[in-house]
């Protein structure tokens, strides 16, 4: 997809309807959660639009399953993480948080809104509604009456904007 919000290639939008479906339940599989497969099939179109088709002419399938399953074994193994620092939580809702680390978070906090500011309009509210809100990519496209291979795009742009704000120097 390019950045002057034309559809991705016929290549992408067919094998999105050959094997979105397919890919969804296999997510689910893998992750346990409807919503959960949903955001990793969406993520692995997402990256779709930005492979060469000539450099998966015969094995797209394949392409396609890997990345979603590593997508999806990414995310167990992000709230297997999400799970252990689960208890330093309950210690900050306690009001007991140790004062550098509130003040730092504080702080990244502050500079990643102020980054989040300096997005366009459709970048914010995307990665508003996914991240402080939880809304899924479907979802955020029924609110924000953007196509969810667009929203991917608006959320996947944003952030690497963000992330090269947040670390100039990389």
């Amino acid at each position: 997809m390019t950045t002057n919000g034309h559809s991705p290639d016929e290549w992408v939008v067919s094998a999105l309807e050959v094997f979105e479906r397919r890919l969804l339940r296999y997510a689910q599989r893998l992750t346990g959660d409807a919503h959960r497969a949903a955001d990793v099939v969406q993520e692995t179109f997402l990256k779709l639009c930005h492979e060469d088709r000539a450099s998966l002419d015969g094995h797209l399938a394949q392409w396609l399953y890997t990345v979603c399953r590593n997508k999806a074994l990414d995310i167990r193994r992000k709230e297997s993480r999400m799970t252990a620092l689960a208890e330093p939580a309950l210690f900050e809702r306690n009001g007991h948080t140790p004062p550098d680390e509130s003040v730092e978070h504080r702080d990244t906090a502050e500079r990643i809104l102020e980054c989040l500011d300096e997005l366009t309009d459709n970048q914010q509210e995307c990665i508003r509604l996914k991240f402080q809100h939880g809304l899924s990519y479907r979802e955020i496209a029924a609110v924000t009456e953007l196509s969810v291979s667009n929203v991917g795009f608006q959320i996947h742009t944003g952030l690497k904007k963000v992330r090269a704000r947040m670390n100039p120097n990389h």
